[in-house]
């Protein structure tokens, strides 16, 4: 095989991984310190994130990584910004207009309901949400902003590239919404969910690690959510 047609056909599987929709969360046997540090962080890291709506390359990178022990989730972001906008904030405050920040999506029934949306600025200001239906069908946008993960755990650091963050999810707080039908996870299972960033800088850009098709609901796009899948 030619070394052009080698390096093309890398190139193409280098995209396919990159863009494909699915997300692998790696078991692990570490203890997680949510610090915001990820010089010990060992699986690794998707990205780099595109303009959600198009594909299209973003001005800054941001990569993230996921990990799955028998009682939580982890996310950590690698979040590059030459100009970090935003402050420390009360929590549930709409950091999500004004600030800077890192967000997951996870629908872990994949039924379009009932899904939580959390997100986390730099300087670890953070919310948690429930999205009880965003379709007409059901009622549209029904949120509850007072829903609380307990055990949740948020922490950003800044460094001169940018922050990073980390974020550690209890399973036995999902569990306990109802009609969510959240059961902890095992190697195998499959969650529905996507993974954003917001970057308020001269120009304003939603990015997500899977861009979507559609242009509705922005973020909001059940129906395209990609795959998490819990593997060893």
């Amino acid at each position: 095989m030619k070394i052009s047609t080698i390096i093309a056909f890398l190139c193409f599987m280098s995209t396919a991984t990159n863009y494909s929709q699915n997300i692998s969360i790696y078991k692990t046997n570490e203890i997680i310190t949510v610090d915001g540090d990820l010089s010990d962080w060992k699986t690794p890291f998707l990205g780099p994130f595109v303009i959600h709506n198009s594909g299209e390359k973003a001005t800054q990178n941001t990569f993230v990584s996921l990990s799955w022990n028998d009682e939580n989730l982890y996310i950590a972001y690698r979040t590059a910004d030459s100009n970090i906008i935003g402050k420390a904030q009360k929590k549930d405050s709409p950091i999500f207009t004004t600030d800077d920040l890192v967000e997951i999506f996870i629908d872990p029934d994949g039924d379009g309901q009932h899904y939580i949306e959390i997100g986390v600025n730099a300087f670890s200001s953070h919310y948690d949400m429930l999205l009880k239906c965003i379709s007409p069908v059901c009622g549209g946008w029904n949120t509850k902003m007072t829903f609380d993960i307990q055990g949740l755990e948020a922490q950003s650091k800044i460094d001169p590239e940018g922050f990073n963050t980390e974020i550690k999810i209890p399973y036995s707080s999902l569990e306990n919404i109802k009609n969510g039908n959240f059961s902890k996870p095992k190697t195998g299972t499959k969650w529905k969910g996507n993974i954003f960033r917001i970057d308020f800088g001269n120009t304003i850009e939603y990015l997500a690690l899977k861009n979507y098709k559609s242009t509705k609901h922005g973020f909001h796009q059940p129906e395209e959510f990609a795959v998490f899948e819990f593997v060893e």
